[in-house]
């Protein structure tokens, strides 16, 4: 392999048989396991607010915030920002926070929870809402006043999934539901709602409840509309309760100045060259979950899309994106993708795809980093077709590739009430126990690159 291909100038690289070796022989860092935390901890705050795979825990955040942050002012970017684990805790905090997701829904998922809403006025709106979701749930009171009669809200260009998904009359009950929402004229409640109304749904919906691929439970006991998403709002409201306390006065009277996240691709940051202090993100695994899979759902309820075929290519690490005529420049990446090909010429290929995008992430962070700073990925390895996927020491690889010195590599145990620890090693995709084979990532490292 030629490890000299874009070498940085004047800075010595560690080659692929020094990083190979120094991941081997990295020892397991007990204070960065949080395994003592408990779910009303890890949860906190906002961070309740909608489920999501995989997402790292705020105190992860706060520790890297604490050993690399020193300055009141700081700027934190996250060009993976999901669920706004880093965006959230930043904000916490009074820094200002940029990032991307190519997710329209972790788009308003992110901005709710990084959104502070003063607590009496949040609270009276959610009273005029459940209010106005009697009279919709009071069929008599419709029939009598039929001007209060509430016409559900259905997306019909998607209805036939809509009817794939969801009873007739929990379909109804979601559109009378949704209906309501898009009345409310102030655009920080009508999100907040919107947020607890695309948590609700699969709870509502015929998806089979603990799986992460789109499969039906015919004879699943599905929770009534109503009542799940009276539930979640208490809830969230404690939540914003928590979050708005913490949060400093300046940045709850323009929470604008401090938020600068977009619907977008993680290689093309919405910030200006040497401008973030910090990056702390944790990017997706090849082929390990399709988002655009997992939350379509919200996706046909709130009309975000057109097709979802061709909204599933435009995320990085899915299954359906192939490169050609381009090569991932990491050597550790290229010996993998060389292996899987052996196995199959098709996971070769979104392995590659991966390892490829990862390469311009690295570089678009380099960019906006200013001298000095530092940029976190946090991210395990995996197994695919008894491969070893070794997304660590490869993003270690491709980091120096684009100018960063490997600052340092921690080494942590995941606390199993986190993450699923088992996948099925064919598809790579995380499956129950009884059905798995292999186990998906006990452990996971944080890559930190410097930029000097």
């Amino acid at each position: 392999m030629d490890l000299t291909r874009n070498q940085p100038s004047g800075q010595e690289m560690l080659s692929s048989n020094e990083l190979l070796d120094l991941f081997r022989n990295k020892k397991i860092d007990t204070e960065w396991s949080f395994e003592n935390y408990k779910p009303s901890e890890t949860g906190k705050w906002t961070h309740n607010y909608h489920r999501y795979p995989a997402k790292f825990i705020p105190q992860l955040v706060e520790k890297l915030l604490d050993e690399y942050i020193s300055i009141s002012d700081a700027h934190i970017n996250d060009p993976f920002y999901g669920c706004g684990t880093t965006v959230v805790t930043a904000i916490s905090r009074g820094f200002k926070t940029s990032g991307t997701d190519i997710n329209k829904i972790a788009y308003l998922i992110t901005k709710v929870k990084a959104t502070p809403i003063e607590p009496t006025y949040l609270e009276r709106k959610i009273k005029m809402f459940l209010e106005r979701l009697e009279i919709a749930r009071d069929e008599k009171q419709a029939r009598l006043f039929p001007s209060d009669k509430i016409e559900p809200l259905i997306p019909e260009r998607h209805i036939d999934r809509i009817n794939y998904w969801f009873t007739e009359e929990n379909k109804i009950k979601l559109g009378k539901i949704l209906r309501i929402i898009q009345e409310e004229q102030d655009r920080a409640i009508r999100d907040f709602l919107l947020v607890a109304f695309s948590h609700i749904l699969k709870n509502t919906s015929l998806w089979l409840q603990k799986s992460t691929k789109p499969t039906r439970d015919l004879n699943k006991r599905l929770a009534d509309p109503y009542k799940a998403i009276s539930s979640h709002l208490k809830k969230m409201r404690k939540g914003n309760d928590e979050f708005y306390k913490v949060v400093p006065p300046g940045v709850r009277k323009n929470p604008s100045d401090y938020l600068n996240i977009e619907i977008g691709d993680a290689r093309s940051q919405p910030v200006e060259d040497e401008s973030v202090d910090l990056i702390i993100t944790s990017s997706p695994y090849v082929t390990s979950y399709e988002y655009a899979d997992l939350h379509q759902l919200s996706f046909i309820w709130l009309d975000l899309i057109d097709s979802l075929s061709k909204y599933k290519a435009e995320f990085i690490g899915t299954a359906h994106k192939r490169y050609e005529k381009k090569t991932p420049r990491s050597g550790i990446a290229q010996q993998i993708v060389s292996k899987m090909s052996k196995k199959s010429p098709k996971k070769a290929k979104e392995v590659e795809a991966f390892f490829v995008d990862m390469d311009e992430v690295f570089d678009e962070s380099f960019r906006i980093l200013k001298n000095g700073g530092k940029a976190c990925f946090v991210i395990g390895n995996t197994r695919l077709k008894g491969v070893d996927i070794l997304n660590a020491e490869v993003f270690a690889e491709s980091m120096q590739y684009s100018g960063f010195s490997i600052e340092n590599i921690i080494k942590r145990r995941i606390p199993s009430k986190i993450l699923p620890q088992t996948r099925d090693e064919k598809t790579g995709r995380f499956a129950s126990f009884d059905k798995a084979n292999s186990e998906a990532y006990p452990v996971e490292y944080i890559v930190i690159g410097l930029k000097r």
